[in-house]
């Protein structure tokens, strides 16, 4: 599931590259930081309340306490990602307690213990360590609002299949969750529970997951399926297996990574009972990755930015106009995890398999359905609880397939916003580089279910997403006097833009407008007022203020100058493509 609360860091731009490339990266950025530093300052420039003896600027101590955030970053991602190679294995082991993970656990763990409970939180990107002596059975904290405690449904629902999806996942987490779904759903409205193995490497998924579906097959037979593939497939494709393997009238499909909560299932039958063509998502709340302790999440709907990332979202205002904190809340999208009528999804065109591995296949699902005549919704009354990762072990470029599959929706379901899309992952629209495969099919499959355009779709379903339409040009804006330095949107606290080394990504890219406006790329806020706009993870950032200039620390000669309604001198605007950083004028 892709959809996180945690807010980016400034160092977001290395954090698509894997591994010790990005390490490298950021020592990169860490160098130019230093640089641009000392070459460049912001005007009007703020006196800090702290200086060093000799330094008038307090410039040194700026850039020491840049270094040092620099290298926490550093530090904090060689702990939190699978390492390779013994002994840069060994020297990270070495400092295994500057992990997140012993932040607020295991400071009463031995050094082995700790060493151990590090190797196993790389592999799975949560505290796997603390799974295996947590009980498969716990009880987890009933969230749902008070009102549906009082609420009564049919007696006679439909059944449900239940679809786990999972690659060297650990095995304590999968048996948790299979046993939470067994003891929350009631037994006439469970028909079985699907694993999909995708392919996994972990010897214990193999013998020792056989030895426990067996032994649950022994005490209600035909329970437990168990698909496994013979190559690794991605999220997507593993998820049409297990609705492939399914023989219920409905199918909830999850990750193998939840607790289900009391009473989730009767209230998400109910509704799609009531009409075939809804697609329900539960309310979702948070399994803390390192304590594994649950953590309430309001009650939110499911949207997107443009680059197609997930998120979370308010609820409408006609919801909260009910004052029914029980009642169903449309959304313009999925986070992933859904449960849908079996036939009608098949109807629909189940999801994309021509997308790679995981990513934007629920926002493709969501905008889909609405386009062509359902409905999608979320259930306060169905909470689910989530583990998410500290990071993602299963894929090393999910950048990269993210991006693939959000070109693929554009091209397909998008018409003339898929310009959007292309600039917010800053990739020119013609010659992009990126293959992103046959796509004749899903086009076939919009004609024949007649479905309507996206303009209707961000008009009546998700009329927060903010649309570009007096856009002129994106990319990032360079200066002759500097070609190899672009504006750069600066540090989050700072709230003033910088002139900062190119590399054409998120905190560089613009939009230029026909009326010769220069706008920072807002696309990852749907939600914006004319004040404020939010960013991942629900901080907020106020708009630039105008009149800021960067200036030559030698020459005192305006650089670039951010003034209302117009840049000095006049930008050069260039489109870059994100993965291989070649330039397209």
């Amino acid at each position: 599931m892709a959809c996180t609360r945690r807010t980016k860091t400034l160092v977001s731009t290395c954090v698509i590259l894997s591994g010790m490339t990005n390490i490298v990266c950021l020592l990169y950025v860490g160098w130019v930081t230093n640089y641009i530093a000392n070459v460049y300052v912001k005007v009007p420039m703020p006196v800090p309340d702290k200086k060093l003896d000799g330094d008038k600027k307090g410039e040194t101590l700026r850039i020491i306490e840049r270094l040092d955030r620099l290298e926490n970053v550093v530090n904090q991602h060689i702990q939190e990602i699978p390492l390779r190679g013994e002994g840069v294995q060994a020297e990270a082991e070495q400092s295994f307690s500057d992990s997140s993970l012993f932040s607020h656990w295991g400071r009463d763990l031995g050094p082995e213990s700790r060493r151990v409970a590090l190797k196993m939180f790389q592999a799975h990107g949560y505290n796997s360590y603390l799974s295996d002596r947590i009980s498969l059975d716990r009880p987890i904290p009933d969230l749902r609002p008070d009102g549906c405690k009082n609420i009564s449904y049919p007696p006679h629902l439909p059944q449900v299949s239940i679809v786990f999806i999972f690659v060297n996942e650990a095995l304590s987490v999968i048996l948790r969750s299979i046993h939470s779904a067994i003891h929350t759903t009631p037994t006439h409205l469970l028909k079985e529970i699907i694993l999909v193995d995708d392919n996994s490497s972990n010897e214990e998924l193999k013998l020792r997951l056989d030895e426990h579906v067996s032994e649950l097959n022994s005490r209600r037979p035909g329970l437990l399926k168990l698909v496994r593939h013979q190559r690794q497939e991605g999220l997507i494709r593993s998820r049409v297996s297990g609705w492939r393997a399914a023989s219920a009238p409905v199918v909830a499909l999850f990750d193998a990574h939840v607790e289900f909560n009391t009473g989730w299932a009767e209230p998400i039958l109910s509704r799609i009972q009531e009409d075939r063509t809804r697609i329900v998502s539960p309310s979702f709340d948070n399994i803390k990755y390192d304590t594994f302790e649950v953590e309430e999440y309001p009650l939110s709907a499911q949207g997107f930015d443009w680059e197609l990332w997930c998120r979370y979202l308010n609820p409408p205002k006609a919801w909260w106009s009910l004052s029914n904190n029980t009642a169903p809340i449309r959304t313009p999208a999925l986070i992933g995890c859904f449960v849908v009528d079996r036939q009608y999804f098949e109807e629909i065109g189940l999801l994309d398999e021509g997308m790679e591995v995981y990513g934007g296949e629920n926002v493709e699902l969501g905008i889909r359905v609405w386009q062509c005549g359902g409905s999608v919704e979320v259930l306060p009354c169905a909470r689910i609880a989530h583990i998410e990762r500290a990071h993602k072990p299963y894929t090393e470029d999910l950048t990269g397939h993210v991006r693939r599959n959000a070109l693929r929706v554009a091209e397909v379901w998008m018409d003339e916003f898929k310009t959007h899309v292309y600039m917010a992952w800053n990739i020119p629209q013609e010659d992009s580089g990126i293959d992103i495969g046959d796509i004749s099919e899903r086009r076939a499959l919009r004609k024949r279910l007649q479905c309507k355009t996206f303009r209707w779709y961000l008009v009546n379903i998700y009329p927060e997403m903010r649309m570009y339409t007096d856009m002129a040009a994106y990319g990032v804006l360079k200066n002759s006097l500097k070609p190899e330095v672009c504006l750069d949107q600066g540090p989050d606290q700072d709230n003033v833009p910088i002139l900062y080394l190119c590399h054409g990504m998120t905190p560089q890219v613009m939009y230029y407008t026909q009326t010769q406006q220069a706008v920072r790329q807002a696309c990852s806020a749907p939600t914006i007022d004319s004040r404020r706009q939010q960013v991942p993870g629900g901080r907020q950032r106020q708009a630039t203020p105008p009149g800021v200039q960067l200036r030559h620390r030698q020459t005192h000669e305006a650089l670039l100058a951010l003034l209302p309604g117009r840049l000095y001198p006049e930008p050069t605007v260039q489109a870059l493509s994100g993965a291989g950083g070649e330039r397209h004028q």
